[in-house]
């Protein structure tokens, strides 16, 4: 069971970037006629050490699903690559600091029902753990962090925890400096070995916090692609439309699974094929959208399960993307909105002072080539205070001026002394 766990955290991660990119991809009719089928064989080989808490990887893997559906209906037709670890990671540690009704929405959310924050904690910790030393050919390297503003009082508790689980430890800058931009640049481009270069590109003057959380990845193919096999073929678009595209192919054994809506190959990586890329490709009748539709974790890991060795031949787009999104009003959609209302939001168990998410942005770069993948994304999560509430009555003579923002140009000025 744990061995299925830690390749499901990663498969989501790498079935998000096809569900748009799928129109793109051609996978070649399937030679059936030496089909091996041995089921899991071609999926991900024996290992008996994992520390991951299946009901984690549950959780992770429902609110990955909700999260992506949910911003691929918000962003349709477009390229959408997201880690959905990386935003679990890093609300989880936001999930630290929260109480009552705001810990209630987001426990719902984060699908954490029926597990306590230290269950949570230790499950992360051991995922995290678990994912970087998979496959000493793989690189996976995942940091946490946390930003304070100079003087802002924290909850040693919630300090604590985030050091203790996460190694999150924290930084105190003054936010007002420039560079305090540049400092926290600096970590997440260390972190993500230079494929993101930034995630705040502003700091409120309201802020207090930043969560942040970084993952690396890069993988060669177990079999790396012929790159005098790559050629400029044919690209559909979800339009209709067409273009000509480098497409390498490879033909060999793999992990196949065809329905009568889609066809899905299994690539791996490293010499132990402990983690893969799965490619689901929807038939010329169907399209993402439908696919989308199927996607739920019953199916996921019904689908898992159905993987055999089968001889075939496969064509897939070599591509680098990057990818932005704040991710307010996804998470708004899902039901997390009381961490975005000063009103409501309570974090009490991280300070006394009141506050509330300013944004949760959202960050990735991923390149596919003839060798494997390189991938990376970091997830802020912004925390700021409530500015002190003024009253101000007009009720005597005053000074007022009409100003033309983009020029500064003063069109009117007058004092009113006596409103007719």
């Amino acid at each position: 069971m744990l061995l299925k766990t830690k390749l499901a955290t990663v498969a989501i991660i790498t079935l998000a970037i096809f569900a748009e990119l799928a129109p793109a991809l051609k996978i070649n009719p399937i030679n059936l006629a030496n089909p091996n089928h041995s089921k899991a064989a071609a999926m991900i080989p024996p290992n008996n050490q994992s520390d991951v808490d299946a009901r984690l990887v549950a959780a992770n893997t429902k609110f990955g699903f909700n999260l992506f559906n949910t911003l691929s209906k918000q962003q349709p037709n477009q390229n959408i690559f997201i880690s959905p670890t990386s935003v679990a990671l890093a609300l989880s540690m936001t999930y630290n600091g929260v109480s009552g009704e705001t810990k209630k929405e987001m426990t719902k959310v984060l699908e954490f029902t029926g597990m306590t924050p230290q269950e949570i904690n230790a499950a992360n910790q051991g995922l995290q753990n678990s994912l970087q030393k998979v496959d000493p050919n793989i690189q996976v390297l995942i940091a946490n962090s946390l930003w304070a503003q100079q003087g802002f009082s924290l909850k040693p508790e919630f300090l604590q925890t985030n050091q203790k689980y996460y190694n999150a430890n924290l930084t105190e800058l003054n936010f007002s400096n420039p560079q305090a931009l540049s400092i926290i640049n600096n970590w997440v481009s260390q972190k993500t070995q230079g494929k993101i270069d930034k995630i705040v590109d502003k700091i409120s003057p309201d802020g207090v916090l930043f969560l942040i959380n970084a993952i690396y990845f890069k993988g060669n193919w177990k079999t790396p692609f012929d790159k005098s096999q790559t050629a400029n073929k044919t690209f559909s678009l979800t339009d209709g439309s067409s273009k000509q595209h480098p497409m390498m192919s490879q033909k060999g054994i793999y992990g196949y699974y065809e329905t009568d809506t889609f066809q899905a190959v299994s690539l791996p990586y490293g010499k132990e094929g402990a983690l893969a890329m799965y490619i689901f490709l929807p038939n010329s009748n169907s399209n993402v959208a439908a696919l989308l539709q199927q996607l739920t974790p019953e199916n996921w890991n019904e689908w898992m399960q159905e993987f055999t060795n089968v001889q075939g031949t496969i064509e897939i787009p070599r591509f680098k993307i990057e990818y932005e999104v704040e991710l307010e009003n996804t998470l708004t959609a899902l039901g997390m909105a009381g961490i975005f209302d000063i009103s409501k939001a309570d974090f009490s168990a991280m300070t006394d002072t009141k506050v509330a998410v300013d944004s949760v942005k959202h960050k990735t770069f991923v390149e596919v080539n003839e060798e494997g993948t390189e991938a990376a994304a970091v997830t802020s999560i912004s925390i700021g205070r409530s500015r002190s509430s003024f009253q101000m009555n007009v009720n005597r003579p005053f000074f007022c001026v009409i100003q033309d923002h983009t020029t500064g140009t003063i069109l009117f000025m007058g004092i009113i002394v006596d409103p007719q």
